[in-house]
């Protein structure tokens, strides 16, 4: 894999700099964090240790595991991305202020100075984290009051040795992930990635269900004096239709408060500003993916925008990968040109591609069709900055397509309401599929991953507008949000209009898509035979093509008996789909402008997907 770009660039150095102090063991490497504790744990805690180290690429920069003083069977291992405070920085966080609370969480708050300024707390680092320990002490222990107030990305593990309590909590959207395993005896594993507790010594018989933890809920625990838990409360803290309740700490513009179309774009346009915004908090380089889709490029302009008002001291790196005749890629360059980021092309080869389909499903923990096929390019991009570039922060624009209705078969909802209702399934699913995608993929190469589709206030509000507004309109999905920006110049019209191309199609060749190329190459490792008894080898989630069984093949040879963590493929709706590709839709109607990109039909602009 190759990368090309317009200046001439030396490979950037990564250097480690965490200098605590109290660290246990350390890495210098190259340089997202990786969380992990057991509470409980019948085997020595040196050999359960080693399952950690197999989330070490989501925090290259150092690692430390940490026993819990009184429970010697108690324990936190952190691999840390070195982000904010780099001199402070090592987990489990702990204060003078509040020697009995341990904090390990990955993800950033980025509301943690507004709220430490209004309540007038006294923090002892500059990690946006410690902003938890002290509204759980405000608040008298409340979690769930707590949570709410968070503006951000999170998965938490807060331990309270004095008042005996164990707490987990994750983001609304789960765009940190987190997966627990949890025995009949009260013995408790957690970990960012699931692969991090498959190989967790436990005194039950039979395999242990290791789940990924809720989106938008908490989790209260009682710790007993041997070490184990007993889970007392499982609760939403928020849901994603709800306007959250940090709301009001927010430095957003005064919205409008009618339904009038110029307030509701206005309104929009001040919320997606302010989202991208607010993820600026970095100590490392913001880099942006950049697809050449609607998306992408919004969230691209944006950041160019808002860095250049903050006086960042680099230029915005910008990265897309395709073949050499790949539209998304064609279309990127023309939106990298337009905003003046500085742009690297990534060559993509099929051959390339097939190679890592391994890898890349170890790292995702899923077998998805959809989520295995778009996951290959974002995994490879994602190696080449970290090898080629010292872009550590990276920006992509996640979450739009369920938020936007940005999908295909939403042409064919029966109704707005009924396109609403889906759209907010699609949201609460993410966790599963695309959030999902996007974290393995960039986390497994050390990057950080922000999505400010799916901030919280922009995300309810859209999701809060009558369901006639968002729908398709014109013969254009996503015709809300492409309105909002019309006659800006943020990006080009052809793209601000074009229409949308799935990830996985767009950055291979026009004459061929991924998924025809993948279907090409499974054909001679699955035969019919072995396809007539998948029902019976994998009952859950049966494949029905050769491609979902080879990767099914794959999944079980790492992850055997697991297939419970997704719960169902990622499938179109209301329409007659044997493929998730948009390409295979009846309803997909390429009649291109081969040199912009953009589809027209009868001589007006139209978006298929």
């Amino acid at each position: 894999m190759c990368g090309s770009r317009d200046s001439v660039c030396g490979r950037a150095s990564r250097r480690c700099r965490e200098a605590s102090a109290s660290l246990c063991l350390r890495v210098r490497r190259r340089k997202m964090c990786g969380i992990w504790a057991l509470f409980g744990s019948d085997e020595c805690l040196s050999v359960q240790c080693t399952s950690a180290m197999k989330v070490a690429h989501r925090g290259p920069d150092a690692f430390r595991f940490e026993n819990v003083n009184g429970f010697t069977n108690c324990c936190f291992g952190f691999h840390r991305l070195a982000i904010v405070d780099q001199l402070y920085g090592m987990q489990p966080l702990r204060v003078k202020k509040f020697p009995y609370l341990f904090l390990c969480y990955n993800g950033e708050i980025y509301n943690h100075k507004r709220l430490s300024d209004h309540f007038g707390f006294d923090c002892q680092t500059n990690m946006d984290g410690e902003i938890l320990l002290h509204l759980y002490n405000h608040f008298d222990i409340d979690i769930e009051k707590m949570a709410t107030l968070l503006d951000g990305v999170f998965a938490f593990i807060l331990l309270d040795i004095a008042n005996r309590k164990v707490f987990l909590g994750r983001d609304t959207y789960g765009v940190r992930p987190m997966f627990k395993l949890l025995t009949d005896d009260g013995f408790l594993a957690v970990c960012s990635e699931a692969k991090g507790l498959t190989q967790i010594t436990h005194s039950m018989s039979e395999q242990v269900k290791i789940t990924p933890f809720p989106p938008g809920h908490f989790e209260i625990f009682d710790l007993m004096p041997s070490g184990k838990v007993k889970s007392m409360k499982l609760d939403r803290f928020h849901c994603c239709t709800d306007e959250p309740k940090h709301a009001v700490y927010d430095n957003a513009e005064v919205l409008g408060t009618d339904f009038a179309p110029e307030t509701v774009k206005a309104n929009i346009r001040i919320l997606f500003e302010n989202a991208v915004r607010k993820r600026l908090m970095a100590h490392r380089r913001i880099g942006c993916l950049l697809s050449g889709g609607l998306d992408s490029s919004l969230v691209a302009a944006t950041l160019v925008k808002l860095a250049k008002e903050q006086e960042l001291q680099y230029p915005i790196q910008t990265f897309s990968i395709g073949a050499v005749d790949s539209p998304d890629a064609i279309a990127a360059r023309k939106v990298a040109d337009h905003i003046g980021s500085d742009h690297y092309k990534v060559d993509f080869t099929p051959e390339e591609g097939i190679k890592a389909l391994e890898e890349v499903i170890v790292h995702l923990e899923s077998y998805d069709i959809t989520t295995v096929r778009a996951s290959v390019g974002m995994y490879l991009v994602s190696k080449y900055i970290r090898d080629n570039t010292d872009s550590v922060v990276i920006f992509s624009g996640e979450g739009s397509d369920e938020l936007t209705q940005g999908y295909i078969y939403f042409h064919k909802a029966p109704s707005p309401e009924a396109a609403a209702e889906d759209s907010e399934r699609l949201m609460k699913e993410l966790y599963m599929f695309d959030v999902l995608r996007a974290d393995r993929t960039t986390a497994a190469h050390g990057l950080e991953l922000r999505v400010p589709f799916l901030d919280h206030r922009f995300s309810s509000y859209y999701l809060s507008l009558p369901p006639k507004m968002r729908v398709p309109k014109d013969g254009v999905e996503k015709y809300l949000l492409r309105d909002s920006f019309k006659g800006l110049n943020l990006i080009p019209d052809e793209i601000l209009w074009r229409r949308k191309e799935a990830f996985s199609d767009g950055m291979t060749s026009a004459k061929k898509s991924w998924y025809a190329i993948l279907q090409d190459h499974i054909e001679s490792k699955i035969n019919d035979s072995q396809l007539e008894k998948a029902a019976k080898l994998y009952p859950h989630n049966t494949p029905t093509t050769k491609e979902g069984f080879y990767y099914r093949q794959l999944f079980e040879k790492h992850y055997p008996g697991r297939s419970e963590w997704i719960s169902h493929y990622w499938m179109p709706r209301w329409i007659k789909a044997t493929d998730p590709s948009a390409r295979t839709l009846s309803i997909y109607k390429p009649d291109k402008d081969p040199e912009s990109g953009v589809y027209r039909q009868n001589g007006g602009l139209h978006v298929t997907r």
